[in-house]
Order: C-alpha cells, then sequence, then structure tokens
C-alpha cells in the first residue's frame, strides 16, 4: 500500500506538532523547516482543522494547534481522514469503473488488506510517533 504524499505530509506536521504541543505552529514555519510547499501544507492544515485534529488561530501568535491531546489521535483514523479522497484502487471510488465487475475475487482481499492495515494503524497514537522536541540553544 502506498500512501499520497498529502499524507506523508500531514503526518509528518503532525508528528512534528505533537512535540511541542502547546506552541502553535503556522504552516510557513512548517513549510521552511520541512522544505514543502506552504500552498501544498495549507491544503493539509484545511483538511486536519475540518476533520476536527487540529484548531486553527488568526493573528498574532496564530496558527494551528492539536485539538486534543496527542495520544487521543490514532492513526488509523489520521491516515483515513488525509486518504478520504484517494481510493486504494479505482474499483472502491464510487462510480469507479471495473470491468469484471461481479467477477472478481481480488476487491474483497483487497478490501479486507485495507482494513488490516488501517486496524493496525489504530493500534497507535500520534503521541507513539511524536518527534522528539526540538533543543534550542538558551541564550545565556
Amino acid at each position: 500500500m502506498r500512501l499520497t504524499s498529502f499524507t506523508d505530509y500531514g503526518l509528518r506536521m503532525l508528528m512534528r506538532m505533537a512535540a511541542e504541543p502547546e506552541r502553535a505552529f503556522s504552516t510557513a514555519d512548517l513549510a521552511e523547516e520541512f522544505g514543502l510547499s506552504r500552498h501544498h501544507l495549507t491544503k493539509i492544515m484545511q483538511r486536519l482543522a475540518q476533520g476536527g485534529i487540529v484548531e486553527t488561530r488568526r493573528g498574532g501568535g496564530g496558527g494551528a494547534v492539536l485539538a486534543r491531546s496527542a495520544d487521543r489521535i490514532r492513526l488509523g483514523a489520521l491516515v483515513r481522514l488525509l486518504e478520504e479522497s484517494q481510493p486504494l484502487v479505482e474499483c472502491f471510488a464510487t462510480g469507479g469503473d471495473c470491468s469484471i465487475d461481479g467477477r472478481c475475487r481480488l476487491k474483497a482481499r483487497l478490501r479486507a488488506a485495507e482494513a488490516a492495515f488501517l486496524a493496525d494503524l489504530d493500534r497507535s497514537t500520534l503521541a507513539d510517533i511524536a518527534l522528539e522536541p526540538v533543543n534550542v540553544p538558551q541564550p545565556t
């Protein structure tokens, strides 16, 4: 199974945010830190906010923070949210084409494999994969 870059970047952002849950992160800061497109990260942040994973604040001191503690956010739920519009195979999509529909025995096995993959991720939380906090030297 292959996850989209949308999900990969979303998970990286969340891992970083979980390392410093009290800090509000701007998409500009995260884009610079990871060397990624700010525009792309903004779309991901919007999806995470719509899914109730992050809360965003505007203005000075604004940015995004986790909406709940990282130990209450399951990885399977994150992947489901971020991969929401990306079916594993075309025939899983609403109205997806399948020239062997009705005779295909692969579809059920792929659904079972996808369910097992997500169930395994559901056993872990964002806290389990959070990045170690960055140690910034304090001025003397």
